[in-house]
């Protein structure tokens, strides 16, 4: 394999790891946007909550590192769901203060809103955990698989971290689409989507599901905080707001409101950051990621898998 081969392979690699955790977080933009048309802004602040929080636990618990054997089967897990509980709390807990009494006001308040409250996080997180740049310990143990597991000698760099990536984050995305295709609340959510007035009068608790919505996003929003920890082990309290706006646009150009469409909006921004990375240069990312978002957005104003029946809603 020519070395040319190996570049683009390890390339893609990384567009995948980075799509995996935008996904996560994506989909908390379009779950949420799909039931009240709000764009959360602050949504990406929940993905930096899960990063500072799983690391004050971390702290606190002071496991060996790497993690052995006990650390990667009980204490991992345990702050797994810690995390995404009160991440996924604290959405709902904004929802209750910033958002529910702003339903029936005009579109501009909660959006300004929104960006209030994301300011408030960031400054919080400033305060919480200093203004400059911070280390995540290297908790997940690294090992090269090609190399130390196969004896494969070459240039690509696939590891344990990004199998832990994967395994988490595919996963919670297969669940997420099961729990909205199959379950009871899913349909409910659904049903919401489409028409919160008609769903209330077929006696749906429109505000519980609004709740939950924002709980499942924020949920997977932290997950997402914790695997970039595990991953990347360096974040700052601004973090959720270049991760959030990333997410935010792989939602709009999969179909803002779209479950599948986030999640394939995701990997395409992971794949063409990873790529203008590599190829073009990280000044050029964002022009290239925007300009093909505008561009797409030109031809079909709602995303790759949103309605073309409908902007409003998809």
């Amino acid at each position: 394999m020519s070395l040319e081969v190996e570049i683009f392979i390890q390339q893609v690699i990384i567009g995948l790891t980075i799509g995996g955790y935008l996904a996560l977080i994506a989909l908390g933009y379009t779950m949420v946007y799909g039931i009240i048309e709000l764009i959360n802004f602050a949504h990406g602040d929940l993905f930096a909550f899960g990063f500072f929080i799983s690391l004050t636990m971390f702290t606190m618990i002071n496991p060996p590192r790497p993690l052995d054997t006990v650390g990667l089967l009980v204490i991992l897990p345990i702050i797994f769901i810690l995390t995404m509980l009160l991440t996924g709390g604290l959405n709902v807990f904004i929802d209750r203060v910033a958002y529910k009494p702003l339903r029936k006001a005009p579109r501009l308040a909660p959006l300004l809103t929104a960006v209030g409250v994301s300011f408030i996080l960031e400054a919080l997180f400033a305060i919480w955990q200093g203004p400059t740049q911070i280390t995540y310990p290297q908790y997940f143990p690294t090992v090269n698989i090609l190399r130390d597991v196969f004896g494969i000698d070459t240039f690509i760099l696939f590891t344990s971290k990004d199998v832990f990536l994967f395994a988490v984050t595919i996963p919670l995305m297969i669940g997420l689409t099961l729990f909205i295709d199959r379950t009871k609340t899913g349909k409910a959510m659904r049903a919401c989507a489409q028409d919160r007035e008609a769903a209330a009068m077929m006696g749906i608790n429109v505000n519980r599901i609004i709740a939950m919505t924002f709980f499942v996003g924020g949920a997977l929003a932290g997950a997402a905080g914790l695997v970039w920890g595990l991953y990347i082990n360096t974040g700052r309290f601004l973090m959720g707001f270049e991760a959030g706006l990333m997410a935010f646009t792989s939602a709009v150009l999969g179909g803002i409101g779209n479950i599948r469409g986030a999640v394939l909006g995701a990997f395409i921004i992971g794949m063409l950051k990873s790529m203008s990375d590599g190829y073009i240069g990280g000044e050029w990312t964002r022009i290239v990621i925007f300009g093909i978002l505008i561009l797409m957005l030109v031809l079909r104003p709602s995303g790759i898998l949103g309605s073309g029946q409908s902007i409003e809603k998809v």
